[in-house]
């Protein structure tokens, strides 16, 4: 990859169009105002066989795009996806009935899929006695990897490539990158890109952190996520889709598009140490070739967007990673999302790029919540905590990381 600076417009991919659900904002205004006031969408949820737990859910209009029917046969990841693809669409400006549908790419990000599912068919199979002939015929569509695109490719009539990308919890960034690579490729002319999960509805993920003593908790729910605080005690589990436009920026001047920012640099790689400790050299390596493809120095990142996810070493690791980076520098700022709205898995890199991005207009930088206590091994130079700061933003890096050791580092600018 050329630096940014030596392409052409038709090189150059924009965002043109953003379509979300969180668990505290269903469009990107409403997220970027709780964002900046602090509001958290963590609340307490029952959860089969777990009991009452903190999560993050999504309040949308299921059917604000999606029919009955479909909604039936497909998947919650499936209904999040065609809500975020159609929002991002409308915000885009973008009529369907001019495009080429075989010129359009879909490209999401998730964690896992298929699991609400066949959590489901098992618990209806044992209050069936087993009787196998009680198991959905729609089971198969469901649980493909590729269902959330797929049920997006259905329901806008889509014939260009759809699928999914499985990248644990980078798989947010990595549908963007994926979804950029295409254009730049030529294989599309432009892309909904970005990430999905339905993480809340399966007890299996609750419980797995749970036997990990990586489970947030706290009588309060809003309380129970505390990425970078030293009283943090694990994740919480949320749910939320984030898919934008994404297209060439000679495209974008063409028919007039209002442009979010640029995707100017971006890296990913592997550690290839551990199943789910990460490791610092690794998202050391990852930032700075994100940076060397951007053509940019440290000193050129007005705002880093931790992955920070509330575990004791997790934070650990990547705080020492960012400071290394970024500590010899004054003009960068840090924040995390976490706090907010819970780890949204497939979903959360490209929801937390969208929380940033309304900083290139309104100039600020939203905090970290629930930093009452910051670990001292948390400490770095440029975190902002409390209140937002206020700063002009023409750059962001926005980090996310995974299980199996994937890293990813997105490099978004200002136009």
């Amino acid at each position: 990859m050329a630096t940014s600076k030596s392409l052409n417009d038709d090189q150059r991919i924009v965002i043109t169009g953003i379509g979300l659900t969180s668990p505290n904002g269903n469009h990107i205004q409403e997220y970027r105002k709780n964002l900046l006031e602090g509001v958290s969408g963590i609340e307490h949820m029952e959860i089969r066989h777990m009991g009452k737990v903190a999560a993050g859910n999504c309040n949308f209009d299921e059917y604000k795009y999606l029919k009955k029917k479909m909604r039936k046969r497909g998947t919650r990841a499936g209904s999040i996806a065609v809500y975020c693809a159609n929002e991002a669409i409308v915000d885009s400006g973008i009529s369907m009935e001019d495009q080429d549908k075989d010129l359009i790419g879909i490209y999401l990000g998730i964690t896992e899929h298929g699991n609400v599912e066949t959590e489901n068919e098992i618990h209806q199979l044992y209050q069936n006695d087993l009787n196998t002939d009680f198991w959905s015929h729609h089971h198969n569509p469901r649980t493909v990897a590729n269902a959330p695109a797929g049920e997006v490719s259905l329901n806008l009539g889509i014939t260009g490539p759809s699928y999914t990308i499985g990248a644990a919890c980078a798989a947010g960034n990595l549908g963007l990158i994926h979804g950029a690579q295409m254009i730049r490729a030529g294989e599309v002319e432009w892309a909904l890109a970005g990430g999905v999960s339905e993480s809340t509805h399966t007890f299996g993920i609750f419980a797995a952190f749970n036997s990990q003593g990586a489970l947030g908790s706290h009588e309060d729910p809003t309380l129970a996520t505390k990425p970078l605080d030293k009283d943090r005690n694990g994740i919480v589990v949320s749910e939320g889709g984030c898919i934008y436009v994404l297209e060439s920026m000679a495209r974008a001047k063409q028919r007039g598009a209002k442009i979010y920012g640029e995707i100017i640099g971006y890296h990913v790689n592997s550690d290839s140490t551990d199943f789910v400790l990460p490791n610092s050299e690794r998202q050391i390596e990852c930032m700075q070739k994100a940076m060397k493809k951007a053509g940019l120095g440290p000193d050129e990142i007005d705002i880093v967007n931790m992955h920070a996810t509330g575990t004791g070493q997790g934070d650990i690791q990547e705080c020492k990673a960012v400071r290394e980076v970024f500590g010899p520098v004054q003009n960068t700022l840090i924040n995390a999302t976490k706090g907010h709205i819970g780890h949204c898995m497939g979903a959360a890199g490209s929801l937390e790029l969208a929380g940033n991005l309304p900083s290139f207009e309104d100039g600020m930088v939203h905090s970290c919540r629930n930093i009452d206590n910051l670990d001292p091994e948390c400490a770095i130079d440029g975190l902002v905590i409390g209140e937002p700061v206020k700063k002009e933003v023409k750059t962001i890096l926005n980090n996310s990381f995974g299980m199996l050791g994937i890293n990813s580092a997105l490099i978004i600018a200002k136009v």
